[in-house]
């Protein structure tokens, strides 16, 4: 059975993960800052390596971005 998107919380601790990513931008122009987004969401990609998971999180995004 394929693994599903997972939309709950699932971070032990999802503030000071927050707080990491933060502290990742700081001191960098808009565009490396765009570079470093890039970059940690191809890991976080390549690390699911489920390529169903990742066509739902594709659409979950789609339909829950704040223009759509």
């Amino acid at each position: 059975m394929a693994a599903r998107l997972r939309t709950h919380p699932n971070v032990d601790d999802a503030d000071g993960f927050y707080a990491r990513l933060i502290e990742l931008h700081q001191g960098l122009t808009p565009e490396q800052s765009h570079k470093l987004n890039a970059k940690l969401i191809l890991m976080l990609a390549n690390h699911i390596g489920d390529q169903e998971v990742l066509d739902e999180i594709c659409a979950y995004i789609r339909t829950t971005r704040p223009d759509a």
